[in-house]
């Protein structure tokens, strides 16, 4: 029997495709990567954010349990860690299938709040918060006594999961706001956002404001967790909190700030002399 499908259908799964497949490719490109899991990537979540703002929950779902899939096939080895069979169904579970999956939820927004941007960078929020929940869960319970110290486990998976996803959740959050601001992903087709007429110089100033912020806390994350790994046992050490340079932190996080505001003066005194 021949089966037909439409043009959109077929867009609808080449986009998907891929956006699974970017996804994946920005889920490699690591700025920070954690010796027991975890990583800070390059706002790797955005390409399903997409698929599930464009086309909903159920596809959105859908597309985030293929990429768990495939976050899994690269991180099988992690699975030789597992104590028993339990154990290694509970990885799969929490740290890949839920943790990933979920990201079909980013979309919920779009009908219940009219301007783009903020439905879809709240929608990111919330599901790298959801993703956080789950590695939590897993680091307390399967990764305790492994990976975790089985005394305060829950303080310790806490701590560890937040070191690379508060990064991740501001790094997605900020890229996500950025991308609808200015293409639109309500229609047929992807196309630039409809808005108030501005300049060039406007739109580059904005994007060097967001830019400056989303450089600062990438350079501040990686500065203050990297020298906590002990060198030793490659475990995340609060001990060694002393070798974290607050000095140059401080440095970078000022200039980001007076960037980001500068630019964004910019934008508005450029808009203002358009209109």
């Amino acid at each position: 029997m021949e089966i037909k499908m439409s043009k959109k259908n077929v867009l609808k799964l080449t986009e998907t495709a891929l956006m699974i497949a970017l996804a994946t490719v920005l889920s490699m490109l690591k700025l920070l990567d954690l010796p027991y899991g975890g990583s800070i990537t390059a706002f790797s979540f955005v390409p399903l954010i997409v698929i599930a703002y464009r086309y909903g929950t159920v596809w959105g779902l859908l597309a985030g349990f293929v990429h768990s899939l495939i976050q899994l096939l690269l991180g099988a080895s992690t699975l030789s860690y597992a104590t028993s069979a339990a154990a290694a169904v509970a990885i799969v579970l929490l740290d890949y299938v839920f943790a990933f999956s979920f990201v079909g939820l980013a979309g919920i927004f779009r009908k219940k709040i009219d301007n783009p941007a903020v439905a879809a960078t709240l929608g990111a929020v919330l599901v790298c918060v959801i993703r956080y929940i789950f590695h939590v869960i897993s680091g307390c319970t399967v990764w305790a006594g492994i990976s975790i110290p089985t005394t305060a486990a829950l303080l310790y998976s806490l701590s560890y999961n937040a070191t690379y996803m508060i990064p991740e959740i501001i790094i997605n959050a900020v890229v996500t706001f950025w991308l609808f601001s200015a293409l639109d992903f309500g229609g047929d087709t992807i196309s630039r956002a409809k808005k108030e007429k501005s300049s060039v110089t406007t739109a580059v100033f904005s994007a060097l404001s967001l830019l400056s912020a989303m450089v600062a806390v990438i350079i501040d994350a990686v500065m203050v967790f990297a020298p906590l790994q002990n060198p030793e046992s490659g475990e995340l050490d609060f001990s060694l909190i002393t070798n974290v340079n607050i000095g140059f932190i401080g440095i970078v996080s000022a200039i980001g700030v007076v960037l980001c505001v500068a630019f964004a003066i910019m934008a508005k005194l450029t808009s203002k002399k358009k209109s």
